[in-house]
């Protein structure tokens, strides 16, 4: 049986609340952008070009939009801790992946952002109360449903995860340590 390229850790499941699945949510936040670098560490222009899988989004444009995902996710947070069940703004990832900045742009650029969102979204999230947690929600108009910040908490660790792996898996599948 083989893996699927575009799941490599597998699909995100949710979990329960609990303090130990915080930590370990808020870690994968707070630390993603050094595992992103670490991922694309010595990668050369050729490699960056390359498609993590056939028909994908090669490691540039995955670098870049975990930028343009993570920027919508902060925003999606701060929105859903100061109103009430905020409408949240859908975005064409696929349209924002064939932009103009994604396409010139070094990773560079999409990395130092990273580390810069990061430290705010993990101060702004770290201290968020358990109650909270579990009763502040968002909604998604595309998907016409109501999101616990404790369900986006964990697609968002997961969707770091997850790009992560991509990359990491295509340097495995091709050879380059």
């Amino acid at each position: 049986m083989s893996m699927d390229p575009r799941f490599p850790i597998g699909s995100y499941e949710p979990q329960p609340f609990s303090i130990e699945q915080k930590i370990e949510w808020l870690a994968d936040l707070k630390f993603l952008p050094v595992h992103l670098e670490n991922a694309v560490l010595n990668l050369d222009e050729q490699q960056l070009q390359t498609p993590y899988r056939e028909g994908g989004w090669t490691v540039h444009q995955l670098v870049h939009h975990v930028a343009d995902s993570h920027i919508n996710a902060y925003c999606r947070f701060k929105l859903g801790l100061t109103e009430d069940n905020p409408v949240i703004k859908p975005y064409e990832e696929k349209l924002w992946a064939e932009l103009h900045d994604v396409q010139k742009l070094p990773i560079n650029i999409s990395l130092t952002l990273l580390h810069a969102l990061h430290s705010r979204w993990h101060e702004a999230l770290k201290s968020v109360s358990d109650e909270d947690w579990n009763n502040r929600t968002v909604f998604h108009p595309e998907q016409k449903k109501t999101i616990r910040l404790w369900t986006l908490l964990g697609m968002y660790a997961w969707h770091g995860r997850h790009h992560v792996a991509h990359i990491t898996s295509l340097r495995e599948k091709m050879g380059w340590n």
